[in-house]
């Protein structure tokens, strides 16, 4: 079968694409032939070797993906041969097929395209673990999404409409403003502008932000924080920016806001519970087809490479997928 292969540590260009075993199915696990995986911010770094965390080389990145069930173990109930599913795994999906705990899967609501499948558990988890468990948004409060129409970030407008809340997006440009405005954000702004925190109070009515989500960094997040509202809480999800702020000490003390931090990676460790009953809501969610993952470009196996660089790229908007078969 073909995969995309890291044998070294290295920028996406000197990645190749290589003939490699089918894998074998252990105990517990499931085969699926992989009909579409998806590319994060996370996987690009892993590719360079520049994640918190390194996987052993040689790897295969991709953690999220749909597929097909193609074999089971003999311990494995249910997921019948030509099932479809998606699932996510700490790497291997951009492979035709990859085998991975039946836990980690779950099967694929009707109507729900290979492509919105794969792109679905990260940024949704991530956002709505961050909304509800750390950043307890209530109906009617005001969320700032920064870097709106990116993958997580179109995530975090979707939730934060479901949750009730009046959301306002962040963004570069006037074509991803729309982007998000298309997928429920209530007003948007350009925080490239140098006045932006002036028209987000007024949007607000002079109240500010009670919840912050931010995957930037850099900063237009300490211009955000400046912009909290009384008690409000700014969710760390990401460096997008490439640069870690520094915040003073003294704007939480007098704006009485909170800085907290959120690592999808985390959940399903610490709080067992929590990232079930997460889980559980956003499959309930997207079986109603209340929520519906949002993509952003799809690329041929063969160009996994263009869909990492359009990853990364200002131009990005929404979640970018390779198609596998």
């Amino acid at each position: 079968m073909k995969a995309v292969v890291v044998e070294t540590y290295d920028t996406i260009d000197h990645i190749l694409l290589k003939e490699v075993p089918l894998p074998e199915v252990a105990a517990g696990e499931v085969r699926v032939r992989v009909q579409a995986a998806s590319v994060g911010f996370v996987d690009g770094l892993k590719v360079q070797g520049l994640y918190q965390t390194k996987d052993l080389l040689p790897f295969t990145p991709g953690s999220e993906f749909a597929g097909v069930v193609d074999a089971k173990a003999t311990d494995v109930e249910g997921f019948a041969r030509g099932v479809p599913v998606m699932g996510r795994a700490r790497s291997g999906g951009l492979a035709e097929y990859i085998s991975v705990p039946a836990a980690a899967l779950e099967v694929t609501p009707e109507g729900i395209a290979p492509a919105a499948a794969a792109s679905f558990r990260a940024n949704y988890l991530t956002s709505l673990y961050a909304l509800t468990e750390r950043g307890a948004l209530c109906k009617g409060e005001n969320l700032l999404v920064l870097g709106a129409s990116g993958g997580v970030g179109i995530a975090a407008v979707q939730i934060g409409k479901l949750l009730g809340a009046r959301v306002v997006a962040a963004a570069s440009t006037e074509e991803k403003r729309k982007f998000a405005a298309r997928f429920g954000a209530d007003a948007t702004v350009d925080y490239t502008q140098s006045g932006w925190r002036d028209e987000f109070k007024r949007i607000t009515g002079g109240h500010g932000a009670d919840v912050i989500f931010d995957p930037i960094g850099g900063d237009v997040a300490l211009q955000a924080f400046r912009s909290i509202a009384w008690r409000g809480r700014h969710l760390v999800v990401g460096f997008a920016s490439g640069k870690i702020p520094a915040l003073p000490f003294n704007l939480p003390l007098l704006k009485g806001g909170t800085l907290m931090g959120v690592d999808l990676a985390q959940i399903g460790l610490r709080e067992p519970e929590i990232h079930a009953r997460a889980m559980a809501l956003l499959s309930t969610w997207l079986r109603e087809q209340k929520l519906i993952p949002v993509v952003g470009q799809v690329f041929a196996f063969e160009d996994f490479r263009e869909a990492f660089k359009a990853m990364t790229s200002r131009a990005a908007m929404g979640k970018m997928v390779v198609q596998i078969s």
